[in-house]
């Protein structure tokens, strides 16, 4: 899997390394661009300051977050109708039935539990993987769109 960069918003170090370290026992090789908080993640997605926008292949989106939680984070993402159709699965290790109601009524395309146990995760993301970067039809892009 080679194409499409993957938007990995997510503020603990040792989960980014896990994220990452499972990529690779997939053989993931998409780029994948890290925001540490959600500020950054929707300044990544929606610059204001006249620099290209990041317009990943799939966005990876934690719940517990600094600055912007990822429910806010995902509500801005669902109200610009450039970032409106980016694939956004929620990878969390949030079980709150709140969370997991808001972010699909909020538009999230997904909502999946990290497992904690390392094997898990592997298989976890390879699904995640395949089906998102290799399955998935993405939201053609359009001359003035994505």
């Amino acid at each position: 899997m080679n194409e499409g960069v993957i938007l990995l918003v997510e503020d603990n170090p040792d989960d980014v390394t896990f994220t990452l370290r499972a990529f690779t026992k997939n053989n993931i090789r998409n780029r994948v661009v890290v925001a540490s908080d959600g500020a950054q993640a929707v300044d990544l997605l929606q610059p204001g300051d006249g620099t290209a926008p990041l317009r990943p292949a799939l966005i990876l989106l934690d719940m517990k977050l600094p600055k912007y939680d990822g429910l806010e984070v995902l509500r801005r993402i669902r109200a610009d109708p450039a970032t409106q159709p980016l694939p956004v699965v929620v990878l969390t290790t949030s079980s709150e039935e709140r969370d997991i109601v808001e972010s699909y009524r909020l538009g999230a395309n997904s909502y999946v539990r990290k497992p904690v146990v390392f094997a898990d995760f592997v298989s976890a993301t390879n699904v995640l993987g395949m089906y998102w970067l290799l399955v998935n039809e993405p939201v053609p892009a359009r001359p003035g769109s994505l």
